[in-house]
């Protein structure tokens, strides 16, 4: 009779919980996308085959598409400041791509011809300031290009990555920021936190306890609230199920990691991003097979929907959220 009970009630919670979430599609096409801007009332996508382009969020309707380049680029970074858009694509030569925001116009602003090429991240500090990162070479050292007085460049550091140490272009999520701090998270056969003093330009160096030590394991993806609360979900994309010591949250901004809900999550997670207004406490999370949510700093998540295939997640205001990942992007309107 208590087993039958608990699956009653169970059911009942997870019927109740559904009800508080609406899930609408607003765009589709063959593409992938893994990167995703707000803006202007619409939600811009960088994607495969070098499109790019936007869904009107007051009218789904209204979308407009256009190919970035001749060649079938894939692009897995998209970032914005006042004015213009930058995507930069996967693999080699990569090209760093401006698009104008009044009328989607755009050139190449750098170009990196070096074999390894391959940016995981593309991340805007404020206007005039961002960073963004790659593969590295045989040096194993830290390849980092940061726009500064409206150029871009390799910023000199000597960040030593461990062997086998790289990062994931799975959502253009693995770089945050606040005023006083940038944050990378590695993965792959050591997944760490990098953080650079934005004032003082020296980086600190911080391991983690995420699951580690393979090439497809680590840090997928972090947030931070503030200059000390933050998160980082991930996990192992082989073995998707796996849910051990692929969450973990930081209260002294990144220095140490705590280990969260391990063992008691939906599995490996791709992107993460926390609530506004919510001072840190409330956070969504995606997956190749799950949406999940937390309303208690991370340290416990319950999954709101199984939708399938979705990889980036951006918040559109405080009780809405766009989602995008393999021929699609869908809306998703929250009630609690």
């Amino acid at each position: 009779m208590k087993n039958i009970l608990a699956c009653v009630f169970c059911f009942l919670g997870i019927l109740t919980f559904s009800q508080e979430v609406n899930m609408e599609t607003i765009f589709n096409d063959k593409i992938s996308i893994r990167a995703l801007q707000v803006w202007d009332h619409k939600i811009w996508y960088a994607g495969t085959d070098s499109k790019f382009g936007f869904v009107d969020l007051k009218n789904f309707k209204n979308q407009k598409q256009i190919s970035l380049s001749d060649q079938k680029l894939e692009f897995r970074t998209l970032a914005q400041n006042n004015n213009d858009f930058y995507a930069i694509n996967v693999g080699s030569p990569a090209y760093f791509f401006k698009i104008d925001k009044k009328d989607m116009q755009s050139k190449t602003v750098y170009k990196d011809t070096v074999k390894t090429a391959f940016y995981d991240a593309l991340h805007f500090v404020d206007d005039h300031l961002a960073f963004t990162f790659s593969d590295s070479d045989s040096s194993n050292r830290l390849k980092l290009v940061a726009f500064k007085n409206g150029k871009w460049d390799l910023l000199k550091n000597e960040i030593s990555l461990n062997s086998g140490e790289a990062a994931f272009a799975a959502s253009n999520t693995n770089i945050a920021s606040t005023k006083k701090y940038m944050w990378i998270a590695t993965g792959g056969k050591a997944s760490r936190i990098l953080r650079l003093d934005l004032k003082t330009e020296k980086f600190d160096v911080f391991t983690t306890p995420f699951i580690q030590g393979e090439p497809s394991q680590g840090m997928y993806s972090i947030d931070f609230y503030d200059d000390r609360f933050g998160v980082a979900v991930g996990g192992d994309y082989t073995k998707q199920k796996e849910n051990i010591n692929n969450i973990a949250t930081t209260n002294d901004g990144g220095k140490t990691w705590q280990i969260q809900a391990s063992g008691a999550n939906a599995g490996y997670t791709t992107c993460v991003k926390i609530r506004p207004g919510s001072k840190g406490k409330e956070m969504i999370a995606v997956g190749d097979q799950h949406i999940s949510y937390s309303s208690d700093f991370g340290k416990t998540w319950r999954k709101i929907s199984d939708e399938k295939n979705l990889y980036v997640c951006e918040w559109v205001d405080q009780n809405s959220v766009a989602f995008a990942g393999k021929d699609k992007i869908q809306l998703m309107k929250l009630k609690f």
